[in-house]
């Protein structure tokens, strides 16, 4: 029997400025934002290395089965491997891509409203 490593802790330490920067999303672009800048430190402290995980490597991919995409790049990572199928972290990167994935569609799905909230916040009517 396999042994599985949870990382629901680092998940709960994630998880409330996550939800309120997504409340605080004005775009679709900023969700995708979020979410790379979450997962990357989420990841990078699950491999235990600061930095392991940029950016760029984790990205919220709305159309792909799982909701996010993760670059060649990290699964190269020593490591990595087995931490991802040891571990609840797969099913924890789905849960926030399924928490951004709603925010994307429904800032996607309303342009006018956004771009109406934008230019109220910026004094212009």
């Amino acid at each position: 029997m396999t042994r599985q490593v949870s990382f629901t802790r680092l998940e709960q330490a994630q998880l409330p400025g996550f939800r309120e920067r997504l409340d605080r999303a004005e775009s679709p672009d900023e969700v995708r934002r979020f979410f790379a800048e979450t997962m990357a430190t989420l990841l990078s402290d699950a491999l235990g290395t600061a930095g392991a995980v940029r950016y760029d490597d984790v990205a919220l991919s709305p159309d792909a089965p799982d909701g996010y995409e993760l670059a060649p790049a990290v699964r190269a990572v020593q490591g990595f491997a087995g931490i991802w199928n040891d571990s609840d972290l797969p099913r924890i990167v789905g849960d926030f891509a399924r928490v951004a994935e709603k925010r994307f569609r429904h800032l996607a799905g309303n342009p006018e409203r956004t771009e109406a909230k934008t230019r109220h916040k910026d004094g212009k009517r």
